[in-house]
């Protein structure tokens, strides 16, 4: 980060299989010339592996406080609207509410709830109105 450009954090489920979702959006985002803050790629944060957080409190609170200290190196948030996520619900309203960033929901799919929708600056179906939606914002 830190290169004068729109800085972008992706959010989306994890937990349920969505990793690679967020790690091809930096790819696109990337080369669309945004600095993406890479959250997920710190070395430990890869915890697709576990199945089962009830018996792991100490390494969910390690995890939440990661995610959510990364959402201050943003100005805004795309949130893959593909699956539900606690952690992207969560980072969502953190962000938007406590933080004041601008999101944008990408949701190719029709959306069965109204809570990402309420959240959200913008909506989009694809990836190159997200693209677009995001070079517009970068201009103010």
């Amino acid at each position: 980060m830190t290169s004068g450009k729109l800085s972008v954090i992706v959010l989306g489920s994890i937990g349920y299989g969505g990793m690679d979702s967020i790690k091809s959006m930096y790819d696109v985002l990337e080369r669309e010339g945004f600095d993406v803050v890479k959250h997920v790629m710190e070395k430990g944060m890869d915890y697709t592996e576990i199945t089962d957080f009830r018996n792991e409190k100490d390494l969910s609170k390690e995890i939440c406080e990661h995610d959510l200290s990364y959402l201050k190196e943003a100005k805004v948030m795309v949130i893959l609207g593909g699956k539900a996520s606690w952690g992207g619900g969560m980072e969502l309203y953190e962000g938007k509410i406590n933080l004041g960033l601008t999101t944008v929901l990408l949701a190719p799919d029709p959306v069965p709830t109204p809570w990402p929708i309420n959240y959200s600056d913008y909506i989009v179906r694809s990836e190159e109105e997200l693209i677009k939606t995001l070079h517009e914002i970068e201009k103010g």
